[in-house]
């Protein structure tokens, strides 16, 4: 087993505190709570209980620290599945909202989801 991977020196405990204390994002509040403890001399497995997490993550909360400090702990957006739709379809749906139906060639009154997608479909 390797020996522990430490928090960056650049922050003391008191100012990831007060960072804590600015914060209204509750995750973040509690990833910068739990790192303290660790600057303090707590074990892993108190800052986790701090955490509310397991060990695992507060080796992972630990890595992003080093790596890009408290922005770091900041929840990321997940990527998400790729459009299907390519930009000259999106551009040519866009095209088509924006101009309005007519009812005698579209064969709707208002546009809704359904008749959009069956008109990209076809």
């Amino acid at each position: 087993m390797g020996a522990a991977i430490g928090p960056q020196k650049d922050f003391s405990a008191e100012a990831l505190r007060a960072m804590a204390r600015r914060t209204k994002d509750g995750p973040l509040a509690r990833r910068l709570l739990a790192l303290p403890a660790i600057y303090d001399g707590a074990t892993r497995g108190e800052a986790a209980k701090i955490g509310g997490v397991t060990l695992q993550i507060v080796r992972d909360w630990v890595l992003r620290f080093n790596a890009d400090g408290p922005n770091g702990l900041v929840d990321r957006k997940a990527p998400g599945q790729p459009s299907l739709l390519k930009d000259e379809h999106r551009a040519a749906l866009a095209h088509m909202v924006e101009d309005g139906q007519t009812p005698a060639i579209h064969g709707v009154v208002r546009w809704r989801i359904v008749d959009l997608c069956q008109w990209l479909f076809e």
